[in-house]
C-alpha cells in the first residue's frame, strides 16, 4: 500500500499493488465504491459523473439491472456461437497482412480482428470497423498526441468536461449510436443493440444517455483490450522464441497460452474505487472520500501468486490472473469472448508463420489506463 501524491487541487491515490488486496478491494463493493467517483484516476464533479455514469460508475443494484441486458451476449454458450465466424475472421485478417512480408502488426492483424468480431456482435456494418477504430483510439489514448486531437493534459477541454474522457471525439461516437439506434427500433434484428433499444429493465427502458454511455464502453472495451492483449502476446513470443517453437510443436497449449497472453499483457493497468467509510487495509488506516486504486498490472506479477512472475510461460498452471478483475460485480463482462478471439487468432496464426521479427521500434500509447501499443513493424517468414 502506497500513498501517491498528486498536484493541487487532487488530494492523491492509494496504490494497491498486491493480488490479494486488488481482489479485497474488488469483491467489497460497500466499502470500496465505483459510484461515488470515476473508475479512472480522474476526479468529477457530481454533473461531470452523472453525465458519464455507465454499467462501470454503478454498484448494485443499479449495476446488476444494467449487466443483465447485454450478459446473454457474453456468456460462454453465447460466446461459443461466434466462433465459426472469429474464425473465418482470423484467417481473412490474417490473409491479408500475410500478403507482405512486412507490415505493422497491429495495424494489419491486431486492430482489425477483434473490432470486427464485435461490430458483428453489435449488429454494426463492418465497413465502419475503421472510423469506429479511431474514435475510439482518440477516446480512451486521450493523453496521446497521436491519437487524440485534443491532450488532456496539454490543452484545454473544459468545453467536453461533460463527455467521456472529456474527448470530443464522443459527440460523434454517440451520433453513430443512435443513428444505429433508430435503425434498430424501426427493424429489430437478433443483434446487440436491438436487444439495448428494445430492452425492458424493471419496467423501464435504458434512457438515450445511458444508451450512448452503454455503447461506448461497449465499443472501448471490446475492441482495445483484445487488440492490445494480442499484441502483447506477439510482442512476447518474438522475445522467448522457445515459448514460441513449444507452442508450434504441441498447439494442444494455446489455450493455457492464452490465458499467460493474457496475465503478460494486462492490457488495463488499474481501476479506481472510492472509500465509502474509515478502513484499513494491509495495516494501512483508509479514510471515507480516499481514492484506492487497484494496480492490475501490479498484481499479475505478485510473486506471492505467480512462481517466477517475469517468467514467460505458455505452459503456466494455476494461472489465475486479475487482468479481468479477480471477481467481485465488475469482473470483465467480455473476458469469454477475449479468450476466445485470443485463441483462434493465435490458433489460425501459429501454424503459418515459422517467426516473425522486429524491423524497428515498438511505440507504446501515452496512457496511465491503457497498456499497450500503436504501432509494431515486423517481418513474417510463412511455413
Amino acid at each position: 500500500m502506497f500513498w501517491h501524491p498528486e498536484a493541487p487541487p487532487r488530494r492523491g491515490f492509494w496504490a494497491v499493488t498486491k493480488y490479494e488486496d486488488v481482489a479485497a478491494v474488488s469483491l467489497d463493493w460497500r466499502t470500496y465504491s465505483s459510484a461515488l467517483g470515476h473508475v479512472g484516476l480522474e476526479e468529477l464533479a457530481p454533473d461531470e459523473l452523472e453525465v458519464r455514469r455507465s454499467m462501470m460508475e454503478n454498484d448494485p443494484p443499479k449495476h446488476a439491472r444494467l449487466r443483465r441486458i447485454v450478459s446473454p451476449f457474453f456468456t460462454p454458450r453465447a460466446v461459443a456461437e461466434y466462433e465459426g465466424y472469429a474464425r473465418e475472421l482470423a484467417r481473412e485478417t490474417l490473409d491479408a497482412a500475410l500478403a507482405d512480408e512486412e507490415f505493422d502488426f497491429i495495424e494489419a492483424i491486431a486492430m482489425p480482428f477483434p473490432i470486427n468480431v464485435l461490430l458483428r456482435i453489435l449488429g454494426c456494418p463492418r465497413e465502419d470497423a475503421p472510423r469506429l477504430v479511431e474514435l475510439s483510439d482518440s477516446m480512451i489514448a486521450n493523453t496521446d498526441p497521436d491519437l487524440s486531437a485534443l491532450v488532456v493534459d496539454q490543452g484545454d477541454t473544459s468545453a467536453y468536461r461533460l463527455l467521456p474522457f472529456r474527448s470530443p471525439a464522443a459527440p460523434e461516437l454517440f451520433d453513430y449510436a443512435h443513428a444505429l439506434a433508430a435503425m434498430r427500433r424501426a427493424d429489430p434484428r437478433d443483434d446487440l443493440m436491438s436487444k439495448l433499444v428494445h430492452a425492458d429493465v424493471e419496467g423501464d427502458r435504458l434512457t438515450e444517455r445511458e444508451l450512448d454511455n452503454f455503447f461506448t464502453l461497449l465499443v472501448i472495451a471490446g475492441n482495445e483490450t483484445t487488440r492490445q492483449t494480442t499484441a502483447h502476446a506477439m510482442l512476447a513470443l518474438m522475445e522467448h522464441p522457445d515459448q514460441w517453437r513449444l507452442l508450434r510443436e504441441d498447439p494442444s497449449l494455446v489455450p493455457t497460452a492464452v490465458e499467460e497472453f493474457i496475465r503478460w499483457a494486462s492490457p488495463v493497468f488499474q481501476f479506481r474505487r472510492t472509500a465509502t467509510r474509515d478502513t484499513e487495509l494491509r495495516g494501512v488506516k483508509i479514510r471515507a472520500g480516499d481514492k484506492v486504486v487497484m494496480w492490475y498490472v501490479s498484481a499479475d506479477f505478485d510473486e506471492d501468486v505467480f512462481p517466477d512472475p517475469y517468467r514467460f510461460d505458455v505452459a503456466r498452471q494455476p494461472n489465475d490472473h486479475a487482468a479481468f478483475g479477480p471477481g467481485g460485480p465488475h469482473f470483465c463482462l467480455g473476458a469469454w469472448l477475449a479468450r476466445l478471439e485470443v485463441r483462434v487468432m493465435f490458433e489460425e496464426l501459429l501454424p503459418r508463420i515459422a517467426d516473425m521479427e522486429l524491423t524497428g521500434p515498438v511505440r507504446r500509447i501515452r496512457s496511465n489506463f491503457a497498456n499497450g501499443f500503436k504501432q509494431m513493424p515486423v517481418r513474417a517468414r510463412l511455413v
